[in-house]
């Protein structure tokens, strides 16, 4: 059995990293097999496979290993944990959007790990946002590409994470926010292309075109594990068009909410305007930070008017 993980997928071809060398390789490219399209099966980067070798030396992916998880966007399987950069400026984040990829992520039980930007040009804001989901119970970091702060921190985090096992990690953020620049910083053999920010439209061009995955020993050293996986931004997180979870799930994927479990006034309270709605109490009292209410609410009416047959 030839075993492998997939880490590149561009135009139908995808690369793949054996477990162990055949031929003295250690990657080899392969295409899906036909059946997969005809089953509208689509391989991710993070995928692992198993290949078979052709009697002309090729290979070919025979099937696909269970998956722990999947995303669309970015489309990623078998993630450990997600990275959320997010800018202090230059742009504006929008909370609505980071709030939508971290529940995607917590649905999928996928680890968030927020990363503040550009904290040189806002700093205090840095620092806002920072309590928001530290508050929140998310590890969050403080960063600046330009001023070197935060980056020993967060490769020291990195380094924890992968001491054992094999686990994937995903940096993503939305256009502008920096990632690319910051991943640069974080892992100087990436040579990532960055692009340019618009102070017009304050939208970055989005200058990944593939999801790839990274193998972190060959970035870092042989002290991590596991793989880097650099995305596209996720600015089309688009709950009207793809099936992420559905409206019951929502209230499980906003840890926080936790521990408001069973202490509402009504059984079947939405949390979102009720009477008697511990998870409201605790948004007044400030237990809960308000824009991550305002999220789990936009998100509520949301899931609630999708038409049930899309």
């Amino acid at each position: 059995m030839i075993l492998g993980t997939v880490i590149k997928c561009l135009g139908g071809l995808y690369t793949v990293r054996l477990d162990s060398e055949i031929d003295g390789k250690k990657y080899v490219t392969v295409r899906a097999r036909g059946a997969f399209r005809h089953e509208k099966i689509v391989l991710l980067a993070g995928d692992r496979v198993e290949l078979e070798k052709t009697s002309e030396g090729s290979f070919f992916t025979a099937r696909i290993l269970p998956r722990k998880n999947s995303l669309i966007r970015p489309p990623l399987a078998n993630l450990d944990y997600i990275f959320v950069v997010i800018s202090s400026k230059k742009p504006t984040p929008s909370l609505f959007i980071v709030d939508k990829m971290i529940s995607i992520a917590e649905h999928n039980k996928i680890k968030p790990v927020i990363v503040i930007s550009k904290s040189d040009l806002d700093s205090d804001y840095a620092d806002e946002l920072y309590g928001i989901y530290k508050r929140s119970g998310f590890d969050v970091f403080i960063t600046s590409s330009q001023k070197n702060e935060g980056i020993g921190e967060l490769l020291e985090f990195l380094r924890e994470i992968t001491k054992s096992g094999d686990p994937v990690c995903a940096f993503a953020g939305a256009s502008g926010a920096g990632k690319s620049t910051l991943m640069n910083v974080l892992f100087p053999k990436l040579s990532l292309e960055t692009g340019n920010l618009s102070e017009k439209i304050e939208r970055g061009k989005n200058t990944t075109r593939h999801t790839e995955l990274f193998v972190l020993s060959e970035l870092l050293g042989q002290e991590y594990n596991g793989y880097l996986a650099d995305t596209p931004g996720f600015s089309l997180l688009d709950f009207e068009r793809f099936d992420f979870f559905e409206l019951e799930d929502l209230f499980s994927t906003f840890r926080e909410f936790d521990s408001s479990v069973g202490k509402c006034k009504y059984t079947k309270c939405s949390h979102t305007k009720e009477d008697g709605c511990d998870v409201i109490r605790r948004v007044k009292s400030g237990e809960i930070e308000k824009s991550r209410h305002e999220s789990y609410c936009e998100l509520y009416s949301t899931l609630k008017n999708k038409p049930k047959w899309k």
